[in-house]
């Protein structure tokens, strides 16, 4: 059966859905999104890796704006501003990201052409400057979104909002929403791990192993780097050993946050649990074929609330969706994508 909504996909002005069936390991999927990948870019890795290595954007000009927290700590926002009183759009990025990553600049840019402001919420620690708090943040940590949400709509009650998260930021965004109905308009979530475990297994083999070692090298340095400026309530001494997700998240992630390791972080934030709760309209975009991902991860309609609006696409690697018919004239069908679903409630 095909993943549906109550926002049909007439209705939001697609036209008919392109369905099939495919076999992907133990488990048969169908399909409902009308992402077409380019013919020379089909492999899921060159979908990821693609608009990284190659893609041209123009670079935002941004507004930073520090917004301290209630427990002391800061987050930073990127502001993409345009005239005020026009619709905020929240965006949250991945694992390692800021408002420079490849994925942000490519959607706020299309964001301002629709006549949508958007403000890019740096999770702790991913602004430039180390935060100031021992903790930093996770799959399950919604809180920031919260405070930042609230702040918004105090400011501007008439304000429609929206919300866009990236990998773990969609993971962060699918959490908050499992226990927040009211205060979005809507909200899409792209390339979500939605179960951890399966997430950090799948990093420690094959090609996918290179993504791990660069995010992980990546965690390592920040993690470095804060260590410079306070004191952690952890062993780092064997930092320099930690090579895999898992291992990251047994020596850092869990004890910062809370959780006994990272066998209980997977469990406690992962957000396969989540979808049947949401009750805010919410498009989630997936490929089959994430290479940080695995199809047995995947959800099916009956673990759907109403509210969600389940894409799957057979191709697209992590956050890629790149079609188009030459690498010099390539498309990323993924942010049309959101503007078009964003906007159609505005629309209507």
């Amino acid at each position: 059966m095909l993943y549906e909504s109550h926002h049909h996909i007439d209705e939001l002005g697609r036209g008919a859905a392109l369905t099939s069936i495919s076999e992907l390991g133990t488990v048969s999927l169908s399909f409902s999104s009308d992402f077409k990948p380019s013919w020379w870019c089909l492999n899921p890795h060159l979908q990821t890796i693609w608009p990284f290595l190659f893609r041209a954007i123009p670079q935002p000009v941004y507004r930073r704006e520090r917004l301290d927290l209630a427990d002391g700590d800061f987050v930073d926002l990127d502001w993409l501003e345009l005239t005020q009183s026009t619709p905020i759009v929240v965006v949250l990025h991945g694992l390692g990201g800021d408002s420079q990553s490849h994925y942000v600049r490519g959607l706020v840019t299309e964001l301002a052409k629709a006549n949508l402001r958007s403000v890019v919420l740096h999770h702790r620690g991913c602004s430039g400057e180390p935060n100031r708090l021992p903790r930093s943040y996770h799959a399950g940590a919604s809180e920031d979104i919260d405070f930042l949400l609230r702040r918004l709509k105090t400011v501007e009650p008439q304000t429609p909002l929206f919300a866009v998260g990236y990998s773990l930021g969609a993971s962060m965004l699918l959490n908050w929403l499992q226990k927040n109905q009211s205060l979005l308009v809507a909200a899409c979530a792209v390339s979500t791990p939605f179960e951890l475990a399966v997430g950090a297994d799948r990093m420690e083999h094959g090609l996918s192993r290179i993504y791990q070692n660069h995010l992980v090298s990546r965690m390592k340095y920040l993690l470095h780097q804060k260590t410079k400026t306070i004191k952690l309530p952890i062993d780092t001494n064997t930092l320099h050993n930690v090579k895999t997700f898992r291992e990251f998240d047994d020596l850092v992630t869990a004890p910062l946050h809370g959780f006994k390791d990272a066998e209980d972080y997977y469990s406690r934030c992962s957000t396969r649990k989540v979808l049947s709760r949401i009750r805010t309209p919410t498009l989630v975009i997936h490929a089959a074929d994430d290479p940080l991902m695995t199809s047995e991860a995947i959800p099916d309609g009956e673990e759907l609330s109403d509210a969600v609006l389940f894409e799957l696409s057979k191709h697209g690697g992590h956050c890629g969706f790149v079609s188009g018919g030459w690498p010099t004239r390539a498309v990323y069908w993924a942010e049309h994508r959101i503007v078009e679903f964003l906007t159609s409630f505005l629309d209507s």
